[in-house]
């Protein structure tokens, strides 16, 4: 691997957070001025251009560049947002993330020609009066030797001062790279008032491996030496500087000052934060998943011979194997907020689409899931926060007239409730228009008319899971695109989980999301059937009754029982594991609000146990969500309630 390819995926992750920083505030100054979001901003955008510049990404570090230039007429009060400008600088970002989409599939951002961008942004610049900004352009960022620490004096305050001469290694390929990254992490513990070379002309490659810097930082030596260290740094020196300026000033006030190296509240802060490749962690889980299998495999054979000896080693064994286990799927659990900070943007931009006033907020995002959950998660999501705004709320004209307020508003809320995370999102739009939806369904085909007076609201609710159903009049780039809420279904019914949906005519609806947190490793109640072994999740069963064939009724082409005053279908597994003449034992279990049960000869117990998916020779398999391998070697079927019900 080249030096390059090396650090492609380092300039990926650091600039996809500094992307997403750079969204974020945007959205917030569009609702008013905030002068922490705009100096998020322009370090985000600095960042990013010295980054780009550094790799070689000459379209990536052009268009940041002439963002910088407008946000530093924003920055130093010369200028002020203006819907036209928020609308450019969205787009601006958008052609942002495709270019760091394009460096993580291995390009290099030359097929994306940003020109378009970067002309609006001059032409907005002069239209601001920025002629003088390419003279102040530099003034604030801690680039120069020549300083700003007049400048920055004012935002280090009393924070320690230190100085660092890094030394890259001699066999470093790319030098300029690799003091560039080092300066990057440094940025982030504090601000940096000099440097020396200057960063442009780092950027030139005038760079001859030394680089002294002074920064201001409460993070303390040993931190900041491990942000500056990195594969090929060659050394790191570190030393408290004294503030000659700050302690004039503090004699002169009559402040005490502080020592010269003395030690912040905060001195000992480290860096507890590593990225790690996901496929690394995907590897270690299937070896955690291999431990617990055998596990059980040698719980089973010190049970089968009695040897006392193995008592106590396989105990510790346990033990250690169940501590990895949950600190295995603990480092697998990913806040929310990693889907959820990508929404107000798509909020934004549907309303804005279709004339709409809408109010976004958002609860919960320190929700955690497990990371193989949360993949399959955003695209519904998306879909469903699309369709609040889209189809739910009303444009403000009509809401007026129904005597709501202008502004619509669109909450999505996470929680956890016991083993289950459950997503709300609530409108206060127009509701799900029944009649609508079962005159498109009669036009469709999919009921007679006969049907359709008959069906109630549930059930007409229903009918928008349909295949391509869909109660848009037109296509936009909205919807009407022939992928409805069946998607969405079938996606969170593949993550093992449930939607739910209640609407009121008139006062909005209610979309509700039940989702397993982690679907790596899950509870199942191991059963019987005419000899044959079936793992059914814990999370599904209601309860465990006796059963007699006698008590069982036919209604139509179906079989049915009469439980505790409710008449459940019998599922009977036969296609599966072959008829059986015992099934003394009934598993109750449901989907929803919908219940059935599955006649077993034996129960064996719980078990905790890893969840394989087929094959993809065998497919999907309608009833089974996967297999899993017992402490025998038994390989069993697990049962998926959902698709079953």
């Amino acid at each position: 691997m080249s030096e390059f390819e090396a650090y492609r995926g380092l300039f990926v992750a650091e600039s996809r957070e500094n992307h997403e920083n750079l969204v974020k505030n945007l959205l917030i100054i569009e609702k008013g001025p905030n002068q922490d979001a705009i100096d998020e901003i322009f370090r985000s955008v600095h960042t990013l251009k010295g980054a780009s510049a550094s790799m070689g990404f000459a379209d990536m570090e052009r268009l940041c560049h002439a963002m910088e230039d407008i946000f530093q007429l924003i920055r130093s009060g010369s200028a002020e947002m203006s819907q036209d400008l928020e609308d450019l600088l969205l787009g601006c970002s958008d052609v942002l993330e495709h270019m760091i989409d394009d460096v993580e599939g291995g390009g290099d951002t030359s097929s994306l020609n940003p020109d378009e961008q970067v002309q609006a942004l001059k032409k907005m610049l002069s239209e601001l009066g920025g002629n003088s900004v390419k003279k102040e352009k530099t003034a604030p960022a801690a680039a120069t030797p020549v300083a700003d620490t007049s400048a920055t004096s004012e935002d280090t305050g009393d924070l320690p001062l230190y100085d660092i001469s890094i030394t890259v290694a001699t066999e470093c390929m790319m030098k300029d790279v690799r003091a560039m990254i080092a300066i990057g992490n440094l940025e982030a513990l504090g601000t940096i008032t000099t440097i020396n070379p200057s960063k442009e002309a780092i950027d030139e490659g005038k760079f001859d491996g030394s680089l002294t810097l002074r920064i201001a930082s409460e993070a303390g030596e040993d931190a900041l030496k491990t942000a500056a260290l990195g594969t090929e740094i060659a050394s790191v020196e570190i030393k408290p500087a004294e503030k000659q300026e700050k302690k004039s000033e503090d004699a002169s006030s009559g402040k005490k000052p502080a020592a010269a190296g003395a030690p912040s509240p905060d001195k000992n802060r480290e860096i507890k934060n590593l990225r790690v490749d996901i496929t690394q962690l995907d590897h270690i889980m299937n070896l955690v998943e291999d431990l617990v299998i055998n596990r059980g495999r040698l719980k089973q054979i010190a049970e089968q011979h009695h040897i006392k000896e193995m008592d106590e080693a396989i105990a510790m064994v346990d033990r250690s194997v169940s501590d990895l286990q949950n600190l295995m799927m603990i480092i697998r659990m990913i806040p929310l907020n990693h889907i959820f900070n990508r929404l107000p943007r798509v909020v934004r931009d549907v309303a804005q689409y279709d004339s709409k006033e809408v109010e976004f907020i958002m609860e919960g995002g320190e929700t955690e899931l497990d990371r193989s959950v949360m993949d399959g998660l955003n695209d519904p999501l998306l879909h469903l926060i699309r369709n609040a705004v889209n189809h739910g709320i009303e444009s403000p004209e009509t809401r007026e007239a129904a005597g709501k307020p202008r502004k619509g508003l669109v909450r999505l809320v996470a929680r956890r409730d016991r083993d289950n995370v459950i997503i709300e999102l609530v409108d206060d739009g127009a509701g799900i228009n029944v009649e609508k939806v079962k005159l498109k369904a009669v036009e469709k085909g999919l009921i007679t008319q006969e049907a359709a007076e008959t069906l109630t609201t549930d059930e007409a609710v229903e009918l928008l899971f349909q295949p391509g159903f869909s109660t848009a009049d037109k296509i936009t780039d909205i919807s009407g695109r022939g992928v409805g809420l069946d998607v969405v279904r079938r996606s969170i019914e593949s993550l093992k989980g449930t939607i739910r949906v209640e609407t009121t005519p008139g006062k909005g609806s209610r979309f509700e999301l039940l989702l397993p947190p982690t679907m790596a490793i899950v509870d199942v109640m191991i059963v019987k059937i005419n000899g044959k072994r079936l793992a059914i999740p814990i999370s599904s069963i209601i309860e465990v009754a006796n059963f007699k064939r006698d008590d069982s009724h036919h209604i139509g082409k179906g079989e049915a029982i009469l439980l505790r005053d409710e008449v459940i279908q019998i599922f009977w597994l036969n296609d599966m594991v072959g008829a059986s003449l015992v099934c003394e034992i009934l598993i109750v279990v449901q989907y929803q609000k919908k219940k059935c049960c599955i006649p077993v000869d034996l129960v064996e117990g719980q078990q905790e146990v890893v969840v394989k998916p087929l094959s993809h020779f065998i497919g999907t398999t309608r009833g089974v969500s996967g297999v899993t391998i017992l402490g025998d070697g038994d390989v069993v079927p697990v049962l998926d309630v959902n698709t079953m019900v």
